[in-house]
């Protein structure tokens, strides 16, 4: 849905009024970006472009901005953010808004101003008259987490911007890679068309030269040199992350975290659960189920019982012992090799 609404705006076919909400951050910037940069010049966002906190300022404020012409310009811009009173939610801060001027302009909105609402929050309140009248007259953007597919349609919409395609394998891998944060990968696709320069097409030995490995695909990479009794190699990717000053109780946190999705995934497939299903009941990306149930077949429940126990032992040593706890993950490592 949401590359849908990009795909109109890029065509300039622009509604009078926007409500993004959820939270996936990327998704709401990208599409206020987007907008901005449609309806106005550069020279005109001086003039014909406001920001306003709901959360510091009355919405009818933002309503007479709306309402009033342009400065030098045929069109203006107004981003309205954190508008708490469409969730079931008490604002920290007591503002009172007149809601009913809002539910007004909402029927009647200015012709000549574009509203964006940014609502960064995962439910809105659909029993609220004010919900109800937002979602019948703006463009809603449902911020959430892509699906896989969704991921990859993006990451080629955005690669072809900038001049390049990847292969398929090394769509794979990058999103293997980096993971599903949108901003990680724009900042990875931005980089390999800058290395590509002439050559269009990106290529796995590109990616796997090129892309940085997320904290959390490390610690992917790790268990899988583990499975396959590499030790050196994952103490190598330890080592390297020790260099890098991450924490050893942050990383035995994502080993542990890690580990816990490979036995609900198990255990939930077992069940007849599909991977779809499965990233639904655990709140997490379908993305990371997939990954997570290639390696849930190379462990018995047996050995993530014993695993599951050496990483809660480990915690307890480095929360109230006095060893070493980079040698405590070290030791953990060796006993994960048997």
């Amino acid at each position: 849905m949401v590359l849908e609404i990009w795909k109109q705006i890029k065509q300039r076919e622009i509604a009078p009024i926007y409500l993004l909400y959820g939270t996936e951050a990327f998704l709401i910037n990208e599409t206020k970006q987007m907008v901005l940069n449609q309806v106005l010049d550069e020279e005109d966002k001086d003039f014909n472009f406001s920001a306003y906190d709901l959360e510091e300022t009355p919405i009818e404020l933002a309503i007479e901005d709306a309402e009033t012409f342009p400065f030098l310009g045929e069109r203006k811009v107004i981003f309205l953010h954190n508008p708490i009173f469409l969730t079931a939610e008490k604002s920290k801060e007591k503002i009172d808004h007149n809601i009913s001027r809002f539910e007004a302009y909402l029927k009647e909105p200015a012709p000549y101003t574009v509203m964006v609402i940014s609502a960064p929050y995962e439910k809105l309140d659909e029993r609220k008259k004010i919900t109800k009248e937002l979602k019948r007259n703006a463009v809603i953007v449902e911020a959430k987490k892509l699906n896989e597919h969704e991921l990859k349609n993006w990451v080629k919409d955005r690669s072809k911007i900038n001049g390049i395609v990847f292969e398929p394998d090394a769509l794979e891998m990058l999103i293997a890679l980096v993971g599903t944060n949108m901003f990680m990968l724009t900042s990875e696709v931005d980089k390999l068309a800058l290395y590509a320069s002439d050559k269009e097409r990106i290529s796995v030995e590109v990616v796997e030269k090129l892309v940085s490995r997320s904290l959390e695909q490390n610690i992917f990479t790790l268990i899988e040199k583990v499975v396959q009794r590499k030790l050196e190699e994952a103490l190598r990717i330890y080592y390297d992350l020790l260099k890098q000053n991450e924490e050893p109780i942050k990383i035995l946190a994502l080993l542990a975290g890690q580990f816990r999705l490979i036995y609900q995934v198990k255990e939930l497939s077992r069940r007849g659960y599909g991977q779809q299903q499965i990233a639904g009941y655990l709140k997490t990306h379908p993305f990371r189920v997939k990954l997570a149930a290639g390696q849930a077949g190379k462990f018995t429940d047996e050995d993530l019982k014993q695993i599951m126990e050496l990483l809660a032992d480990a915690d307890y040593q480095m929360k109230t012992g006095g060893m070493n706890k980079s040698l405590l993950i070290e030791m953990l490592l060796f006993k994960l090799k048997r």
